[in-house]
């Protein structure tokens, strides 16, 4: 079934807070299956629209919604950023919260970096320990192998030390 844009988008709304009310119960009130909404909603958020993923709290929105209300608020003076939050159930200090994880999201990328390093770093001097412990073991194996060699030889050309 064909519905109207502005039906969807009326639909949609309902998705967004202050009501967020769950896919499933809009559905259902709706009589649209739950796969329609989804795909809506994906492609609503294709188009840059701020949906929440998880139900009534702010806090259980995606990652990419987060940065999506900083975005959104970046430019907007002090009394414009509550109407916002007002409008989508927020509190400003969750805005400053979010921004300040996005601010600070690259540091964070530098020292998960580093320790990477550090790790592939360690890793690579515990390999080349085993290896020259390998090398070791081997060339000692080598030698008994030889001297029990040598020994057998000895004992069959010149007969048994213990006779």
């Amino acid at each position: 079934m064909k519905y109207s844009p502005w039906r969807r988008e009326a639909i949609l709304r309902k998705l967004l807070p202050p009501n967020n009310r769950p896919v499933a119960e809009v559905a259902e009130e709706e009589g649209i299956s739950d796969a329609t909404l989804y795909n809506w909603r994906s492609k609503a958020r294709k188009e840059g629209k701020l949906l929440p993923d998880h139900g009534s709290n702010p806090e259980g929105w995606s990652s990419r919604d987060k940065f999506n209300a900083v975005l959104e608020t970046a430019a907007l003076s002090e009394s414009e950023v509550g109407e916002y939050c007002r409008k989508r159930g927020l509190y400003p200090e969750q805005i400053h919260r979010w921004r300040q994880s996005c601010e600070t999201a690259n540091d964070r990328d530098e020292k998960v970096e580093q320790r990477s390093r550090e790790a592939v770093k360690q890793e690579k001097k515990r390999t080349r320990q085993l290896e020259r412990e390998l090398k070791r073991k081997e060339a000692a194996l080598a030698e008994t192998a030889a001297l029990l060699t040598l020994r057998k030889k000895a004992q069959a050309i010149w007969g048994d030390e213990d006779d």
